[in-house]
């Protein structure tokens, strides 16, 4: 299994390299089912293998001077610190509740990419909002160290309204604080406080490094390969075919943890079965809604890679 988990690396990483972003949240259903890494030991090896990948695609953007350093580190600064409180937590949660918030956050990335993203122009501030920057570093970094996921579809729109940075400063610089909370969040995951030592391992996550290696030098391979190859492909065809992809596999973690419950409690009596029958009609209905719904300005995608040669910024 690990010579198709390799392969299969390789086209996260292609993915990554063709779309700038969302690949990497497939890491951890790969980890998982195909690996047979456990739960809290993927979302750890997932982190890791975001931060390495974000790292090898910041080199690019840095060399051409896209990169706003010291916007990206007051916000992966913040991001660091939400990001070790959510690795610590999720290192104590049932590996359900982990599972299925980690499918939630699938759903949500889905529908983000399926739809794609409305265009979001940097504006001049007179005075740089620190203090909304590091409330939404704190946040996207919450949820980065709790479920593995990178979250670059949420730091990108951020960098742009709050420290109003032009399209392609900001896909780069989210590359920076993608790699420190993805780094942090490993770090809440693995270490634990207090426990007969001040600093121990946490034995629920220790991390295979041989195989966690293999697949981050493969998810690498295969976005420089991406990258390579990101004009011969129409990037929103791509984007949206890989959102469906992205959403079928949540709705598959979710039902893998939840199904059954719900259908133990669908048997339990007609009026059971009504309530679940409805919930999940409602429940595509809004997602049908959520992604049909025309978008009131032009989209791009906010993950979308710039090449070197667009780096007509502001």
């Amino acid at each position: 299994m690990m010579i198709v988990a390799t392969i299969l690396a390789v086209f996260i990483g292609m993915a990554v390299g063709l779309l700038g972003g969302g690949g990497s949240i497939l890491t951890t259903p790969l980890l998982i089912y195909v690996v047979g890494f456990d739960a809290k030991q993927a979302i750890a090896a997932s982190l890791f293998v975001v931060g390495v990948t974000s790292i090898f695609g910041l080199i690019s953007h840095a060399r051409a001077g896209r990169v706003v350093w010291h916007f990206g580190l007051i916000f992966g600064g913040a991001g660091m610190v939400g990001a070790f409180i959510g690795g610590q937590i999720g290192a104590r949660l049932p590996s359900a509740i982990l599972l299925a918030a980690f499918a939630v956050m699938m759903g949500v990335t889905a529908v983000a990419m399926i739809r794609g993203r409305k265009q979001v122009a940097g504006k001049a501030h007179k005075g740089l909002p620190v203090f909304r920057i590091l409330l939404d570093g704190l946040v996207v970094g919450f949820v980065t160290g709790l479920v593995g996921a990178g979250g670059g579809f949420l730091v990108v729109p951020a960098l742009a309204l709050l420290a109003g940075l032009a399209m392609p400063k900001a896909v780069a610089t989210s590359l920076l604080v993608v790699a420190m909370k993805s780094f942090a969040g490993l770090a809440g995951y693995l270490f634990v406080f207090g426990q007969g030592s001040f600093v121990s391992i946490n034995p629920e996550t220790e991390i295979n490094w041989s195989v966690t290696l293999i697949i981050t030098g493969a998810a690498i391979v295969g976005a420089l390969i991406g990258s390579s190859i990101v004009g011969r492909i129409h990037p929103d065809k791509l984007r949206k075919a890989f959102g469906y992809f992205v959403l079928v596999m949540a709705v598959f973690i979710l039902s893998q943890q939840i199904g059954v419950a719900v259908l133990e409690y669908a048997r339990s009596g007609w009026l059971q079965a009504a309530e679940v029958i409805s919930g999940a009609i409602a429940i595509i209905a809004v997602f049908t809604w959520i992604i049909r719904r025309p978008a009131q300005v032009a989209v791009a995608d906010f993950d979308q890679p710039v090449s070197d040669t667009s780096a007509a910024e502001k």
